[in-house]
């Protein structure tokens, strides 16, 4: 008993050091990271590097590695961050930046880039110069138009933002099912959904039925992402990767509605579903990085983009620690918000951590069980920031990632997405609730339907030199090249070896990545890293020739 009692209060003692050690943090790292963000946005963010108005530059890295861009995905999650804050009322003088990011936008639509023109698929291109996306900058300007039409500025919203968004939302619902993505998917669904809402608000009602069909079917596919044997969510694998991945913590913050509850069907962060993955995920870092090495079992560790990610040796990455820490926070506003949490036979290993004789049920607010959890969650909570915190130089500056081995800052430094993490955690440790989105009370059709675009015949001609009995195949992240499945992947003819040659019929102006594996005696050997990229042509075919890896 006495040693029972010793145990508990030393417990005690460390979670108030550490409760110290993050309430610290973030008083401190607020400001600068708010300063980090702004400080990458021209014209006059004084590490912009020249960078127009209304775009963020990535990081101001310009080599080893060069971030010197601007990526559609990354500056619309640190805008929606930044239009989040002002639609708060937490700050209005960052107004300006945001009408100059809808400038910036809508020029950037009208960019030919290798995915195309704005007519054929350019929209979906991934980066651009900095002196010149779309489903998560829809999601972003919807945030802005809806605090314009409550303060009645409507017809700003239709003359400025809803052509920007249109293109958006058009391009979502054409291209939606030509990812591999489980962040993709997710974030695709709840852009439709509320541009949908919005549009009708405006009376730009001609497009909105589709949009909701479209957001329907995208509903039903969400669900093919879940992993029921390994309970988790297969976020990615592409590569040969085994589908643990950030993204799925990710997806599940930036598509929180606090209206929908514990949807398991939209993965809410506080579903059965959505922590079961977060568990899987976390362990598969406690043993791979050294700074992990010792610590419990229970307890907050660094984590990375997947388990196998070779980027820079592969290391902790300060926005995907932080994403953990923020879907739990998430977990805990709803639980507190509906007086009792749920615990499932798939959550069951998740609260299992934290006590082990807990039981599938569902305990209120008043109850031991309840507080017990909620408790023991925010403390694991913390410990994500309090990892942040520990590998944070003295001056506040959030690089991409810190050192696997001795925890020291890498890659990119002052990476923008890095400081934008850090306040959305920040926000969703304080209990901010954001506002609802449309997730609360939706449907998963019975049968999943596909939104086929136009396409276009592509050949693959690979040369390789195999053994007898040996055979060369192809998967990639589309469907058509059956996202990245292994099992069911295109086999290649040899009639001209050692080329090896096959015509697949793809979606036009898509970008895609893919590998050639070899299959020999049962044994499935990839293509060495990097994936292969190409884009597929507007109209018409094309020819992919390629030298086995």
């Amino acid at each position: 008993m006495r040693f029972a009692i010793l145990s508990f209060l030393f417990y005690c003692v460390l979670v108030r050091a550490q409760l110290s050690v993050v309430d610290q943090y973030v008083a401190t790292e607020s400001p600068i990271a708010k300063a980090g963000v702004l400080a990458n946005i021209g014209p006059s963010g004084s590490k912009s590097t020249g960078a127009k108005a209304g775009l963020d530059i990535a990081s101001p890295s310009a080599s080893n590695p060069n971030y010197l861009f601007t990526w559609t995905r990354d500056s619309a999650l640190v805008f929606k961050t930044i239009i989040d804050r002002f639609t708060r009322g937490e700050d209005g003088t960052l107004r300006t930046s945001i009408d100059q990011y809808i400038a910036a936008q809508a020029s950037l639509q009208q960019v030919s880039n290798p995915s195309g023109s704005v007519s054929t698929g350019g929209l979906g291109e991934a980066k651009f110069n900095i002196d010149d996306g779309p489903a998560l900058r829809a999601t972003a300007l919807v945030t802005y138009a809806n605090w314009l039409v409550d303060n009645s500025n409507t017809s700003f919203v239709t003359s400025n933002i809803w052509p920007v968004l249109k293109l958006d939302l058009d391009y979502v619902s054409i291209y939606w099912n030509q990812t591999g993505s489980f962040f993709t998917t997710a974030v695709q669904h709840r852009a439709l959904r509320e541009g949908a809402a919005l549009a009708s608000k405006i009376g730009q009602t001609a497009a909105v039925s589709a949009y909701h069909a479209q957001a329907d079917n995208i509903l039903c596919f969400l669900q093919s992402y879940w992993n029921p044997s390994g309970s988790f969510i297969t976020s990615n694998t592409g590569g040969g990767r085994s589908g643990k991945d950030a993204n799925s913590a990710l997806a599940s913050i930036h598509t929180f509605d606090p209206a929908a509850g514990c949807d398991a069907a939209t993965f809410q962060p506080c579903s059965d579903k959505a922590l079961a993955s977060l568990k899987v995920y976390v362990d598969s870092f406690r043993s791979i990085y050294g700074i992990n090495s010792g610590i419990a079992s229970n307890a907050a560790v660094a984590t990375g983009r997947y388990p196998e990610d070779v980027y820079f040796n592969g290391n902790p990455w300060y926005l995907t620690t932080a994403a953990v820490a923020e879907h739990l926070y998430d977990a805990l506003i709803v639980w507190t918000q509906r007086s009792s949490l749920t615990v499932t036979s798939t959550s069951l290993a998740f609260f299992r951590q934290f006590l082990p004789s807990v039981t599938a049920g569902t305990y209120t607010s008043s109850t031991p069980t309840f507080i017990t959890l909620t408790s023991a969650v925010r403390t694991f909570a913390d410990g994500f920031l309090a990892i942040n915190a520990k590998h944070t130089p003295a001056n506040g500056g959030l690089a991409e990632q810190f050192d696997r081995n001795n925890g020291s800052p890498l890659s990119a430094v002052d990476l923008t997405w890095s400081y934008a993490s850090a306040l959305t955690a920040f926000a969703a440790r304080e209990g901010i609730v954001p506002a609802s989105w449309g997730a609360q009370g939706l449907v998963v059709p019975s049968v999943c339907n596909k939104n086929v675009g136009p396409t276009v015949q592509v050949t693959f001609n690979v040369v390789a030199t195999t053994q007898f009995g040996e055979n060369i195949f192809l998967t990639g992240s589309l469907d058509a090249l059956q996202s990245w499945s292994p099992d069911n992947a295109l086999a290649l003819s040899a009639t001209n070896y050692p080329t090896w040659s096959v015509t697949v019929t793809l979606p036009a102006s898509t970008n895609f990545d893919y590998k050639y594996i070899r299959k020999f005696n049962g044994v499935v050997t990839w293509e060495s890293d990097p994936n292969n990229s190409q884009s597929t042509p507007v109209t018409g075919s094309s020819t992919i020739n390629d030298t086995w890896r």
